[in-house]
């Protein structure tokens, strides 16, 4: 089945209710906020590379609240422990068995809070759960249910005591992005309501956690044309020929520029995908994944550098409309 307009239209305007609702707590940053709900629906995650006091935490809480979700922060430090991230089994001595007590992973939206800070074995912990939407401990499969969402921050500025995130955990980002410092006319608005420490806290909610279930559904309906997909593969495959770069883009960043394309493009109200569409998630969807030659990056490559160079060498189809 394929997305109709009507549903287009109807998807169009609840992101954009959605957009609206959560740009209350987070002012002046419709286009992030729309990158991360979009993320949401497409069910992958984000990554904030952002120095302290941009509003992540803000973020995380408007969402949650929007979709009458829940939400919960893990504040990531070297001695953290991947039993504190999923949860633990402890035996009840009254009951005689074994239970399993649920970490702060199990939640709508996780603010994985300087995720860089913690050892490679506890950022690991993470992995299935990013992946599969589950964890498993001491055998035992757990499901985190829908919507999950985990936004994970780093500052690009402080490395000293930090664990560079592996590609193998970078790659299960389907975005990465920033929030950055609002604008002056912007700040004095942030300023003028100081008094509201929690202004996420009045926010009503605009759809409950089961209705962003079916959106993220419906969005996997959105049509995409054989020669879209063709220049997803042909970029992709660029990236990975580029001389600057070691590693390129994976089958799985492919796979994750198609389902948030589908998202984008609904969020347009289209039921189709147009290659521009890719052009403009390719930037957040993909810079993350490339590893660069340090020969080529010590001479000033950038990721976006090798973006801007695959995007002017592959030309853009022109794909139809729909199906």
């Amino acid at each position: 089945m394929t997305m109709t307009p009507e549903q287009a239209a109807w998807f169009q305007g609840t992101f954009a209710r959605l957009v609206d609702n959560v740009d209350q707590a987070l002012m002046g940053k419709r286009d992030v906020v729309a990158l991360v709900l979009s993320a949401m629906l497409a069910e992958g995650h984000v990554l904030l590379e952002d120095a302290p006091g941009t509003g992540k935490t803000s973020l995380a809480k408007a969402l949650a609240a929007t979709v009458q979700g829940t939400s919960s922060r893990i504040q990531f430090t070297p001695d953290l422990l991947p039993s504190d991230v999923t949860g633990v089994t402890i035996y009840d001595q009254t009951s005689h068995r074994f239970e399993f007590h649920r970490g702060p992973v199990f939640a709508s939206i996780v603010l994985a809070d300087e995720i860089n800070r913690a050892s490679p074995k506890t950022q690991s912990a993470l992995l299935e759960v990013m992946e599969e939407s589950r964890i498993t401990v001491d055998g035992v499969t757990h499901d985190v249910g829908r919507p999950f969402l985990v936004i994970a921050t780093q500052n690009p500025i402080e490395q000293a005591g930090t664990y560079k995130l592996p590609e193998a955990q970078l790659d299960r980002f389907l975005v990465k992005t920033s929030i950055g410092y609002p604008d002056l006319a912007v700040a004095e608005r942030i300023l003028a309501g100081a008094a509201d420490r929690n202004p996420s806290a009045h926010l009503p909610a605009i759809i409950t956690t089961g209705a962003v279930a079916d959106m993220a559904d419906l969005a996997g309906t959105v049509h995409v044309d054989p020669a879209v997909l063709r220049y997803t593969a042909q970029l992709a495959e660029a990236t990975r020929n580029d001389p600057a770069t070691r590693v390129g883009v994976s089958v799985r960043g492919s796979l994750a520029m198609i389902r948030v394309a589908k998202v984008y493009a609904a969020a347009q109200g289209r039921h189709f995908v147009l290659p521009d569409d890719v052009k403009a998630l390719v930037a957040p969807v993909w810079t993350h994944r490339l590893v660069l030659d340090p020969e080529a990056e010590f001479a000033g490559t950038s990721a976006e550098t090798v973006i801007g160079r695959v995007l002017e060498s592959v030309a853009a189809p022109q794909a139809r409309s729909a199906a």
